[in-house]
């Protein structure tokens, strides 16, 4: 080969440059693969959409990002999800209202196509920034739509390296877009369907009636997977001689049988809570036999309590099977769990005896009965998660009992991967001996 024959220098200039973009579209590449399996791995809406303004910022080294999810019709921003403002700028905006679609942000509302702008302050529609917002001169705005329809719109500002967006950035957020569009999609899916089910699920739950002179509350939450109807339930009852009787299970399973079993244990267990004579150990084996008539009936583990008037106080009389224990909340705040034997759960055995136990509780106390839901997390021992229910159990005791269900329910030891039901039942002042 000659002299000749070699590349020129411009030649090489060109080679090497295109060798660099290679280089980084692969990088971008790999990249970009791994976001689509980071977005569309999460389920719950506001992460997702977080998940796709950092994403987009890290793909082009972007500085700020956001996203302006549009309203119904379509016409401006119902929502805006700013990142990477520092603790000062965000002080700096308090008070300041979100952004709705004005300037170039309602230039990409009205037109929807990909927008790169050098210089934001010398764009025709451009309306500057309000007081205290940090100096931003770069723009990057791309739309997302989901089944055809504009959700809303991506945008980026300053790239860290402090060269304007160019097409390789474009390429990418475009690409980002789309699977950002599925992602919503499963989010919102996820949504409709946890929401159906924690409904179908709150159907089948009673409402609590009113069991004055007892005050009284109960919650319930649904798993954190989609589709997750659960087999929780609770109840409560008055009965004519100024007892109150209160119920709570949990149905083996996840599914819509699982639902339809718990509905049919409950309105059973509530038939033979009734009969005053017998003690509750005594209905919960009858609910056991009967069950076991049903031929491949379900396996439950179930709570049943009574509380009895007794002189100037009340007598706690329960059976447990293969439930979690009664805790007791006295009137001081001090927590105490109620252990005693717990049998087995129903539908295992039909024919064994089950364990009664009492317990005298003074007024003002509170019996709080639960779900393993409420205190089970996989891998950890199970007396972590009712110490650590006691604990909130014992903040809260002051308060009504509907409140003090919502905290246990909402500060819960648990990680949420199955239902949780609670309720809580406050003794009233004695009126009179028994």
């Amino acid at each position: 080969m000659s002299l000749l024959d070699l590349p020129l220098s411009s030649d090489l200039d060109r080679i090497g440059e295109q060798l660099h973009a290679l280089a980084r579209a692969q990088g971008t590449l790999q990249e970009l693969l791994q976001a689509v399996v980071d977005i569309t791995g999460e389920l719950e809406l506001p992460v997702v959409l977080r998940r796709i303004v950092r994403t987009a910022m890290d793909l082009v080294g972007a500085r700020y990002g956001a996203m302006g999810v549009l309203d119904e019709e379509g016409s401006f921003l119902a929502e805006f999800i700013p990142l990477g403002l520092t603790a000062k700028e965000l002080t700096d905006l308090d008070g300041t209202e979100l952004p709705r679609g004005r300037g170039l942000l309602g230039h990409l509302i009205r037109h929807p196509e990909p927008l790169r702008v050098e210089d934001i302050a010398r764009h025709p529609e451009s309306a500057g920034f309000p007081q205290g917002h940090p100096a931003m001169r770069t723009l990057l705005g791309v739309a997302i739509s989901v089944r055809g329809r504009v959700y809303g719109n991506l945008y980026l500002s300053e790239r860290k390296d402090g060269q304007p967006f160019d097409q390789h950035d474009e390429a990418v957020v475009r690409a980002l877009a789309g699977t950002a569009g599925v992602a919503i999609e499963n989010a919102r899916l996820y949504e409709r369907v946890r929401a159906g089910a924690e409904q179908f699920q709150r159907l089948l739950l009673p409402r609590l009636p009113d069991l004055s002179p007892f005050a009284a509350g109960a919650a319930y939450r649904p798993a954190s997977r989609p589709a997750a109807v659960g087999g929780d339930w609770y109840d409560a009852m008055l009965l004519s001689d100024g007892s109150c009787v209160a119920v709570i299970g949990d149905v083996v399973g996840h599914d819509l049988r699982a639902a339809a079993d718990m509905s049919e244990i409950r309105n059973m267990l509530r038939a033979l809570s009734f009969d005053r004579e017998v003690p509750p150990g005594t209905s919960l084996a009858r609910l056991d036999r009967i069950l076991h008539t049903l031929g491949e009936g379900p396996v439950a583990t179930a709570l049943l309590a009574r509380l009895e008037p007794a002189g100037d106080a009340w007598r706690l009389h329960w059976s447990t099977a293969g439930h979690p224990p009664p805790l007791l909340l006295l009137p001081d705040g001090t927590a105490e769990y109620l252990d005693g034997e717990p049998g087995v759960p129903l539908g295992v055995f039909g024919d064994l005896p089950r364990p009664d136990h009492a317990r005298h509780v003074p007024v003002g106390s509170t019996v709080v009965l639960y779900t393993d839901g409420l205190v089970e997390v996989p891998g950890q021992s199970l007396d972590r998660g009712l110490d650590a229910l006691a604990v909130v159990a014992s903040q809260y005791a002051g308060r009504p009992p509907q409140e003090l269900c919502r905290a246990l329910s909402g500060h819960h030891p648990s990680d949420g991967h199955d239902d949780m039901a609670v309720i809580a039942l406050r003794t009233p002042a004695r009126t009179g001996g028994a």
